[in-house]
C-alpha cells in the first residue's frame, strides 16, 4: 500500500483536530451528557470511521479497505471491555456525574499516550530481538489466564499506580470540582479526581 505524504498529513491532521475539539469543547462545558448528545457523538465518530474506510477502499483497493474495516471492528469491540472497566472505576470512586465526561476524556488521552509508547517500544524490541516476540506471547497467555480467573474485578480501580499514589502522596477524600490537588495550609493534597484520572490512564498498563 503506497500512502502519499499528503494522505498522512490529512489523516493525522483530522485525527488531532477531532481530539483537540473534544478536549476544548468538553473542558469548557462540564456536564452530564444526555442520551441525545451521546447518540449524536457516537454517530459522528462511527460515520468518520466508515467514511475513512470507504475512502481507503476507493483509492487503495478493496483488500486494504476490508483490512481497515476488520481492524477497526476488532478494536471497537475490544474497547467495550475497557468501557466496562472505566465504569467500574467511576463507580468505585463515586465520581459525580457532572465530572465523569471530563475525567474519562483525560483518562483516555493518557491511555492512548501510554499505549502508543509501549507499542513503539515493543515494535523496536521485536525488530532488534526477534526472540522477544515469544516473551510477549507468553506474557499475553499469562495475563489471559489471570483475567479468566478473576471474575469479580474488585480491584480494577485500585491498580499498582493508584496504590503507589495513595501510599506516597498526600491525598484527600474531598472533591473540589475538576481540581487535581488542593492546598490545606502548607500541604498540597491530591484530590479523588487525580486518583480517578491516574486509574483511567494506567488501567491498560
Amino acid at each position: 500500500m503506497n500512502v502519499s505524504q499528503l494522505e498522512w498529513i490529512i489523516t493525522l491532521g483530522v485525527t488531532l483536530a477531532v481530539l483537540v475539539f473534544d478536549i476544548v469543547f468538553i473542558a469548557r462545558r462540564p456536564h452530564e451528557p444526555t442520551m441525545r448528545e451521546c447518540a449524536i457523538a457516537l454517530s459522528f465518530y462511527v460515520g468518520l470511521a466508515v467514511a475513512f474506510g470507504i475512502w481507503v477502499w476507493n483509492f487503495h483497493g478493496g483488500q486494504f479497505g476490508l483490512e481497515f474495516f476488520a481492524g477497526w471492528l476488532t478494536e471497537y469491540s475490544l474497547s467495550v471491555d475497557n468501557l466496562f472497566i472505566f465504569i467500574i472505576i467511576m463507580a468505585s470512586f463515586n465520581v459525580p456525574k457532572v465530572y465523569q465526561q471530563q475525567a474519562l476524556l483525560v483518562g483516555i488521552v493518557l491511555a492512548l499516550v501510554f499505549r502508543g509508547i509501549f507499542i513503539a517500544l515493543g515494535a523496536v524490541a521485536i525488530e532488534q530481538f526477534s526472540w522477544m516476540f515469544y516473551i510477549f506471547g507468553a506474557f499475553l497467555v499469562y495475563t489471559a489466564i489471570r483475567l479468566a480467573r478473576d471474575t469479580e474485578h474488585d480491584d480494577d480501580a485500585d491498580n499498582f499506580v493508584v496504590r503507589f499514589a495513595k501510599t506516597y502522596l498526600n491525598t484527600t477524600d474531598k472533591w473540589d470540582g475538576l481540581k487535581l490537588y488542593v492546598k490545606e495550609g502548607s500541604k498540597r493534597l491530591m484530590t479523588p479526581m487525580f486518583l480517578v484520572i491516574v486509574a483511567l490512564g494506567t488501567t491498560d498498563l
